[in-house]
C-alpha cells in the first residue's frame, strides 16, 4: 500500500474538496483524483459520494478513515524512530488534553528533559477520544487525561488532584452573585457537573459554555467574568491581583490520570515518565 494514497484520502476526507486537498498536498487536482481512484480500485469500494459542490464519505470511507489515520501516523512514527539521531537512545510519545499541558504535562516534559536528555520526546495535544484511539493502536506510549475510560486493555493510574477554584475579574463577589451574570461554565467532566449542579441548583444559564479552561481564562482576561478554573492555571494571576478568588465558592477537585497499555508500562521511557509524574505530583 502506497502511504501517499492514504494521506490523499485523509486530506480529501478532511477538506471535502479535491481542489483544496491538492493545494494542501502540493499536487495537481488530477493527481488527487487519480490517487483516490487507485485506492478505491485497490479496496474495491467507493470511498466518496461525489456531488457537485458536495463530497461526502461513504460508509466504507468512514470505516477506512480511522484505519488510515492509524497507518499514516504509525508510519510517520516508525520513520522518525528509525531516523533518530544516534545521540538519542530511546523515544517516548505522550498525549494529553489541552488544559493538562500547562498544569501537568509541561512540568513532566521539563523533568524528562532534565533526567533523560538522551530521550526523544514527542507530545501531542488531542481530544480524549483521539487519545484513547491512539493509545489502543499503539501510536502513543501514554496519555494524561481527565476521566479515563474503564477498558481492560488499558492501565490507569491517578497522578494528582487538581483544585478547581471560582475566580473572577471583579473583587468581592459572592458565589451566588457570580453565577448570575458574566459566568462561563467550563465542562470539567461528569463529576464536576454533578457537584456544580448540587452547589448551584438555581443558577441561570451561563453566559458561555466551553470544554476548555484555557479558553475561559482568555475570555475573562479580555472581557471580564467568572469561571471555575484549575488553581495552577490561575495562581500567578491571583498573586498579581488581576483575578480574584470568589471566597465563599467551594473548591471542586478534578483527578488527573495517566493511561497506558499494560505491555508498555514496563518500557524504560514510560517508567521514567511515571517516576517524573509521581515526583511532580
Amino acid at each position: 500500500m502506497d502511504i501517499s494514497l492514504l494521506r490523499t484520502f485523509l486530506e480529501v476526507a478532511r477538506l471535502r474538496h479535491f481542489g483544496k486537498a491538492a493545494e494542501t498536498l502540493c499536487v495537481t487536482q488530477s493527481a488527487v483524483s487519480a490517487r483516490i481512484k487507485q485506492l478505491e480500485s485497490t479496496l474495491d469500494v467507493a470511498l466518496f459520494i461525489r456531488k457537485r459542490g458536495d463530497i461526502q464519505l461513504t460508509v466504507a470511507g468512514n470505516r477506512l478513515r480511522r484505519h488510515a489515520e492509524t497507518i499514516v501516523k504509525g508510519w510517520a512514527r516508525a520513520r522518525q524512530d528509525i531516523a533518530m539521531d544516534s545521540s538519542l537512545s530511546d523515544s517516548i510519545s505522550i498525549g494529553c488534553m489541552n488544559d493538562l499541558w500547562p498544569i501537568t504535562v509541561k512540568d513532566l516534559c521539563l523533568r524528562l528533559a532534565s533526567q533523560a536528555p538522551e530521550m526523544l520526546l514527542q507530545v501531542e495535544i488531542l481530544t480524549s477520544e483521539t487519545l484513547i484511539q491512539r493509545l489502543t493502536s499503539g501510536l502513543l506510549d501514554l496519555a494524561i487525561m481527565f476521566e479515563p475510560p474503564q477498558m481492560s486493555e488499558l492501565v490507569t493510574r491517578k497522578v494528582r488532584d487538581v483544585p478547581l477554584v471560582m475566580v473572577s475579574s471583579r473583587p468581592g463577589l459572592m458565589a451566588a452573585e457570580a453565577v448570575q451574570s458574566g459566568y462561563t461554565l467550563v465542562d470539567w467532566g461528569n463529576s464536576f457537573a454533578s457537584l456544580h449542579a448540587e452547589h448551584y441548583p438555581d443558577a441561570p444559564p451561563p453566559m458561555m459554555r466551553t470544554g476548555s479552561g484555557g479558553l475561559a481564562y482568555d475570555l475573562i482576561e479580555q472581557q471580564g467574568g467568572t469561571a471555575y478554573l484549575a488553581e495552577p492555571m490561575v495562581a500567578e494571576a491571583l498573586k498579581q491581583g488581576s483575578l480574584y478568588r470568589v471566597e465563599d465558592a467551594p473548591v471542586l477537585e478534578r483527578q488527573v490520570y495517566l493511561v497506558v497499555r499494560p505491555e508498555y508500562e514496563q518500557r524504560q521511557p514510560v517508567r521514567i515518565a511515571i517516576d517524573c509524574l509521581q515526583a511532580g505530583g
